[in-house]
């Protein structure tokens, strides 16, 4: 009787350890249980770590506007040589092109490179330069967007618009006007020309400067870059708040082309074969026309960014 007494409070006692152990264990897993963590525990932490820096399509903090036949896609891809700068491969055409603007910021955003907390996303559109509506829909995306103008001399600009023009022409087989039946009249500029007008920057930038503040626009030297990309780059990163990471060891002059391709990680680019495509023919006396026509329409865009550039 004794023992079977004893047998039973020896078997209640491990009982009651037991338990303990499975009591104490229990309160511990809860105490890490992500139902119950703090902010500050190491799984929401971790969590939150891993969203920060996931990548994701953005909307572009900065946007090259223009010129057409400037050297736009040269600055996109030169910018891109920079860490901190993500592109958009592709002409979205969004804010220009009533089908793809219908589609909503959801849509643009959607053409967006995946860039990571910190990158910047920059698009590059030359059809917004001159298109009227552009500038308002830009600010309503983004009033403190940071835009990029790059220019060249407007005369060499039309002649390269044209012959881009009948190099398509050409490829699909179609006929199309010599340069001097578009650009003259009766002997006269014929003001009523396209590529004419889209080189008369002072106009498209004036529709700009009505929405954004002057100091939101940096304008690019396009025949600088051309000549020597790095100090216009240079000049770039600063407008873009950019580190300078972009250096004169990223550049090289390739004779065969004629101008400068990038270096990158010991990777080598080049521009596509339609860049520095030879310009179509124009007369001395229709040049020296055009270049009469574009002095005072020059004269005023000098003004309006306050520098002058050594255009014909």
């Amino acid at each position: 009787m004794l023992w079977t007494v004893l047998l039973a409070l020896l078997v209640l006692l491990l009982l009651q350890t037991q338990l303990s152990v499975c009591l104490r264990d229990l309160r511990t897993r809860g105490s890490i249980s992500p139902l119950h963590s703090s902010p500050s525990s190491p799984s929401l932490s971790t969590s939150s770590s891993s969203s920060y820096n996931a990548t994701q399509q953005r909307l572009p903090g900065a946007i090259i506007i223009g010129v057409r036949k400037g050297g736009t896609r040269a600055l996109l891809e030169m910018l891109n040589l920079h860490p901190d700068v993500e592109v958009a491969k592709a002409e979205v055409h969004f804010f220009n092109v009533e089908e793809h603007y219908r589609r909503g910021l959801a849509w643009y955003r959607a053409q967006m490179p995946f860039t990571l907390p910190g990158q910047l996303t920059v698009e590059k559109t030359p059809g917004y330069f001159a298109a009227p509506q552009v500038p308002a829909r830009v600010w309503d995306m983004n009033p403190a967007i940071r835009l990029l103008l790059i220019v060249r001399d407007p005369a060499e600009r039309l002649v390269s618009d044209y012959t881009q023009v009948l190099h398509n022409r050409l490829t699909q087989h179609k006929p199309y006007q010599p340069l001097e039946e578009l650009l003259l009249h009766k002997g006269h500029i014929n003001q009523g020309y396209k590529a004419l007008q889209r080189s008369l920057y002072h106009l498209h930038l004036a529709r700009w400067l009505e929405v954004f503040p002057r100091e939101q626009i940096h304008v690019v030297d396009g025949d600088a870059l051309i000549r020597d990309p790095f100090p216009e780059l240079r000049k770039a990163e600063r407008f873009l708040d950019l580190p300078p990471r972009i250096n004169p060891n990223n550049f090289y002059f390739n004779t065969t082309k004629g101008f400068y391709c990038l270096l990158s990680a010991g990777h080598d680019k080049c521009l596509d074969e339609s860049k520095g495509r030879p310009h179509a023919p124009l007369s001395t006396q229709a040049l020296k026309k055009l270049c009469q026509y574009f002095r005072k329409p020059n004269k005023r865009f000098f003004e309006m960014v306050g520098r002058s550039f050594s255009w014909c």
